[in-house]
């Protein structure tokens, strides 16, 4: 039987990034597009409740979400455009511009459709190409690699099995190389972000004060003995990341009973 594979993104249904993923796995299965109808990058994993929300068809199997979240668009395929006894086989969210590692999942729109999928019961995949200098490495390798690295992954599920239990998803990070220059896959733990805050003073042209986020240096804490996500991508290696939704700092509840007691 002919897989049924669900594609999302953060970027908008008329990305390169999402086009270049529909292209690759067309290859593996019938595809099913559902995509925000504008960009919501570090949406993270919110629902619209507050306004009603519209699938517009574009093509078959194709649709953009007016408005909507990545969580939107696979929480509504999933209750609407799929039945219980006929379901997607995986969720793929990507290919994102830009990378999403370290505490950046929680921000990450790709990555919250992942989310949203494997509590939907759905395996999922988070895919996002790293750039540098600001996506002049996309102008130079576009997602050649992203693309190659996405169908070894998803060829991989499909003849073998999901390697991860139920509400745990695979973040993906493409480094931005040549596919010649890549060094393989390796599996890493999420890195630890350093933040700065930008955000940048503008003023209208009736003087009034206005502020736009901008986009921070991409730097991570060390971590001796350990392979990042950071890591990974700066050694030319595809960052492969298990992500779970149980957000309990485990080796803590001992130490909170006892500051109670």
């Amino acid at each position: 039987m002919q897989k049924h594979i669900l594609i999302t993104n953060d970027d908008g249904y008329d990305s390169k990034g999402l086009l270049a993923l529909v292209e690759a796995l067309k290859t593996l299965g019938r595809v099913t597009v559902v995509a925000p109808s504008s960009e919501k990058s570090a949406c993270g994993h919110s629902l619209t409740l507050t306004r009603p929300l519209n699938f517009i068809e574009i093509e078959e199997n194709f649709y953009k979400l007016d408005d909507g979240t990545p969580s939107d668009c696979i929480f509504l395929a999933l209750n609407k455009l799929f039945s219980k006894e006929n379901r997607p086989d995986i969720v793929i969210s990507g290919i994102n511009i830009g990378s999403n590692m370290g505490e950046d999942i929680t921000y990450s729109g790709t990555a919250s459709a992942a989310m949203e999928a494997v509590l939907q019961g759905i395996p999922a995949i988070a895919i996002s190409q790293v750039y540098a200098e600001h996506g002049k490495s996309i102008d130079t390798f576009g997602y050649t690699l992203a693309q190659e690295s996405i169908i070894t992954l998803v060829k991989k599920i499909f003849e073998d099995d999901y390697p991860l239990p139920s509400r745990k998803f695979i973040n993906v990070n493409i480094p931005p190389v040549a596919k010649e220059a890549c060094k393989g896959f390796k599996v890493t733990r999420a890195g630890n972000r350093l933040y700065a805050h930008n955000a940048e003073v503008h003023h209208n042209p009736r003087g009034k004060e206005y502020y736009w986020i901008g986009l921070p240096e991409l730097g991570w804490m060390e971590t001796k003995g350990h392979t990042t996500d950071f890591e990974a991508i700066s050694d030319g290696y595809v960052s492969v990341t298990p992500v779970k939704l149980d957000m309990t700092a485990h080796e803590e509840i001992d130490k909170l009973q006892t500051w109670f007691t």
